[in-house]
C-alpha cells in the first residue's frame, strides 16, 4: 500500500483500528483471479485473526490452508471540502481531498471445522459486539438445537498474520490552521459533509503535531 511517511499508522494504532472496525474486506487470489468477501474478523492476540463464513460459500474449498490472503479494515473516512481551509481565503491554492484510515493485514488462512472451535468463534464475536450492552445477548440464549444447526452451516477460519500495514491520511501534511479548519467543518452538524467520526480521528492523529 502506498503510504507517505506522514501518513504511517503506528502498529498499536493499527491494532486499535481493527478492534474498533472489525468488518474486513477479505481478498483471496489464485490463478483464476480474486475472490472478495466482507466479514467481521476479530484479533486473537497480535498475530491472529479469527472469524467464520457460510459453509455454502465456496471460498473454503477453492483456497487451501496456507493460502496467502489480505484483509483490509477501514476506519473513519470522508470528503474534505476545500472551503474549510483558511488557505482558500488567503490564496485559493487548495483542492478537495479524501481523508481516511485503514489497515491492511497480510497473512495465511486456515479453515476450521470442528464443532468446539466453531462455537468458540461465534461466542467470541458475540462477546465482542454485545459487551457494550447492559443485557448482552449470549449464544446460550438461543435453543440448543437451533444453535447446533446454525453451527453446522458455517466454516471457521484463522488468519496467521505475517505483516500489517497501517495508513491514516488525516491532513497531517497540512499546517495547523488548515487542520483545525477541516476538523471544524467536519464537526459542523449543518454542513452536508459533516462527519463526527472523521473529526474525532483527526483530533487523535494530530495530538503532538500542533
Amino acid at each position: 500500500m502506498y503510504t507517505p511517511s506522514a501518513f504511517t499508522l503506528a502498529n498499536n494504532a493499527g491494532l486499535a483500528l481493527i478492534d474498533a472496525h472489525p468488518l474486513a474486506t477479505l481478498v483471496c487470489t489464485d490463478a483464476l483471479g480474486s475472490e472478495v468477501n466482507l466479514l467481521p474478523l476479530l484479533r486473537e492476540g497480535d498475530a491472529t485473526l479469527i472469524g467464520h463464513i457460510a459453509r455454502a460459500n465456496p471460498l473454503w474449498q477453492r483456497f487451501a490452508d496456507g493460502q496467502p490472503v489480505v484483509a483490509v479494515f477501514q476506519g473513519a473516512q470522508g470528503y474534505v471540502h476545500p472551503g474549510w481551509y483558511p488557505a482558500k481565503r488567503e490564496h485559493a491554492k487548495v483542492v478537495p481531498t479524501w481523508n481516511y484510515s485503514c489497515v491492511v493485514v497480510h497473512g495465511r488462512i486456515c479453515w476450521q471445522h470442528d464443532a468446539a472451535t466453531l462455537r468458540a468463534r461465534v461466542e467470541a464475536l458475540t462477546r465482542s459486539m454485545e459487551s457494550v450492552r447492559t443485557e448482552p445477548w449470549q449464544v446460550d440464549d438461543a435453543p440448543a438445537d437451533y444453535t447446533a444447526a446454525l453451527l453446522r452451516a458455517i466454516v471457521g477460519l484463522r488468519i496467521d498474520i505475517e505483516r500489517i500495514e497501517g495508513k491514516a491520511k488525516l491532513s497531517q501534511n497540512h499546517p495547523p490552521a488548515n487542520r483545525a479548519g477541516v476538523i471544524g467543518g467536519l464537526s459542523e452538524a449543518s454542513d452536508p459533509h459533516a462527519n463526527a467520526a472523521l473529526a474525532a480521528a483527526m483530533r487523535t492523529a494530530h495530538e503532538g503535531l500542533d
